[in-house]
């Protein structure tokens, strides 16, 4: 039952990635966890980096 939830959480997330970043937003999430889950902390930098980006774009200037 949790790794039903997990893969429906994940599913949802990478949904929400791609209506609101499009498919940059995407290949961001795909980074951040494959860095994640392989342990390389390289790729997971540039997938937190990229995602960080993205979420900064769409706000005005402070």
């Amino acid at each position: 039952m949790l790794s039903f939830l997990v893969t429906v959480l994940g599913v949802g997330a990478e949904q929400l990635m791609e209506w609101r970043f499009g498919p940059m937003g995407i290949v961001a999430l795909l980074l951040l966890a494959v860095g994640l889950r392989s342990n390389n902390s390289t790729c997971a930098c540039l997938g937190a980096v990229t995602l960080l980006l993205l979420l900064l774009q769409g706000q005005p200037p402070a």
